[in-house]
């Protein structure tokens, strides 16, 4: 099966809603492609802080300072200054006045604004603790109200290039240019090609790439991989960025605790009952950025032998706003694991939460290879250096939709249709093998633990050096059995994700100075 469209994007969070939104309402022929079931499935969706916006009394200087201060300077100047003119405004311009959507607010109906480490004001935007859901149902519910044309339930298997597809030999000689992506149909195992004359990937994190993640399954870093396949430029791969707090707990995986509780007044605390973040960070303690804090409570429990350590909101919680309410996500779902936040502190653990870095955009999203746009996650504007500050993720996203659509509308970029011609659909190998789903568990176990044990929190060279043995033998396992294997999303998906663990262990290898979120011991 083969189809055309203007512009393909591949993921359906805000950043890939957001663009699609743009580009249908100016005229374009827009597919939205997601490997899962619902639209509603991404990243965005589990994200609970909140959205940097704008606020009177607030200055774009003060924003690119706090930025520049979390990612240690190594950030994108230009990148920056760009995200705190014209970002915080967005919120306001695009989510509330546009797309209709409510932010809660006090009791005397002002609009919110919470804290966060790392900032020196007051300036994130949040509904309850369900910030990402309520972000994500808004954009989707506006999504179905245009023309935009969905694909759930389908995985993108590699982007199609013409240098590398094209049968027609006078297409080695031109630049490499991105001419749309093969996807398969994981209901029937169809591949699809899909052909248009722009891709944006829009496919969040590598979280899953991690033991301990704050991220769904679904984050294997499919866009990168596929980017790097493809020869696009990928750069700060080292930064991996650790949210210090989630929840520890034998029944529930994967949940974040937000650090707005912390912006509300929540301590850490070891065993013993003992704040120990002065000892860490004595200036901005509890509300140092995140790579400290997890750093801080990494110490702290090899120091005491712990598992895990503890945030207290119940003692310190102030809010005009009920604690059961201000935080109903974290308060319901610790209740269903027989925690009371109210009345007990909270057992945390840090996890791989954020990716710094990503597929080389410039300040439109493009990356190094003609007709092919990164967004969001999966790219690296350079905003945010070593060390993302918190609540900046959402609005870059935002933000670079709205650019990458601007760009395209005005190149109007038309690739001739004979083009397409040459390009073969895919192929399927002549003797299929089928697999045991157990070996492909076995497999994916065997990536987090490398990851987590040498190219986590703290690293050491020598440990970095084992991951690249280790990755190197996943690889060549991985890689032979899946050319010849029957082509499967979770197939798919670990290939993405040891070609991803190599990408960010090499890094690590090369950058020796050690800074944010690329801490060396």
């Amino acid at each position: 099966m083969r189809k055309k469209f203007d512009v393909i994007i591949v993921g359906s969070g805000i950043t890939g809603l957001t663009s699609a939104i743009y580009l249908t309402e100016a005229g374009l022929d827009v597919a939205v492609l997601t490997k899962e079931k619902e639209l509603a499935e991404t990243n965005t969706n589990y994200a609970q802080g909140g959205i940097i916006a704008w606020k009177k009394g607030d200055s774009p200087q003060k924003l690119k300072q706090d930025i520049l201060t979390a990612g240690c300077n190594y950030n994108n100047i230009e990148a920056v200054e760009l995200f705190a003119k014209q970002g915080p405004k967005l919120v306001f311009d695009f989510f509330i006045n546009k797309v209709g959507m409510e932010f809660s607010k006090t009791t005397d109906g002002n609009l919110d604004y919470t804290e966060e480490a790392a900032h020196s004001d007051r300036r994130v935007l949040h509904f309850e603790d369900h910030t990402g859901d309520k972000i994500e149902s808004s954009l989707i519910d506006y999504a179905h109200k245009t023309s935009i044309t969905f694909y759930e339930d389908h995985t993108a298997i590699d982007l199609i290039t013409n240098e590398h597809h094209s049968q027609d030999i006078q297409e080695l000689y031109k630049d490499r240019e991105v001419m749309g992506i093969y996807a398969l149909k994981n209901d029937s195992g169809e591949v699809v090609t899909f052909f248009s004359d722009q891709v944006i990937l829009a496919t969040g994190g590598i979280g899953n790439l991690y033991q301990h993640t704050t991220n769904p399954q679904l984050a294997s870093g499919d866009g990168m991989s596929m980017a790097y396949r493809a020869g696009a430029e990928i750069i700060n791969a080292e930064f991996i960025q650790f949210h210090p707090t989630s929840l520890f707990h034998k029944d529930i995986k994967r949940f974040l605790i937000s650090e707005s509780l912390r912006g509300e007044g929540a301590k850490l605390l070891n065993h013993e009952g003992e704040t120990f973040m002065e000892r860490y960070a004595p200036k901005l303690k509890d509300l140092a950025p995140r790579d400290v804090v997890s750093r801080a409570i990494y110490a702290e429990m090899g120091r005491t032998g712990s598992e895990y350590m503890l945030l207290d909101i119940a003692s310190y919680y102030q809010g005009e706003v009920p604690l059961e309410k201000r935080f109903s996500k974290i308060y319901q779902t610790c209740l269903e694991g027989g925690l009371d936040i109210t009345k007990e502190p909270i057992p945390i653990v840090p996890a791989a939460h954020y990716f710094c870095g990503g597929v080389k955009v410039d300040l439109s999203g493009r990356t190094s290879i003609s007709n092919l746009y990164a967004i969001g996650e999966v790219s690296c504007t350079g905003v945010h250096g070593a060390n993302r500050l918190a609540s900046a993720s959402l609005l870059e996203g935002l933000l670079w939709a709205d650019l990458a659509a601007k760009d395209i509308l005005k190149e109007n970029i038309q690739i001739k249709s004979s083009r397409f011609d040459s390009i073969p659909d895919w192929k399927k190998p002549e003797h299929v093998d089928d697999f045991d789903p157990l070996l492909l568990v076995q497999d994916w176990k065997a990536i987090q633990m490398t990851m987590w044990n040498y190219a986590g929190i703290i690293r050491t060279r020598k440990g970095l050096q084992r991951a690249t043995a280790d990755l190197e033998y996943y690889s060549h396992r991985i890689f032979k059995f899946y050319k010849k294997a029957r082509l499967d999303r979770e197939m798919i998906s670990l290939r993405n994700a040891v070609v991803n663990a190599s990408i960010i262990v090499r890094a690590a290898l090369r950058n020796s100075r050690s800074i944010g979120c690329h801490f060396i011991k």
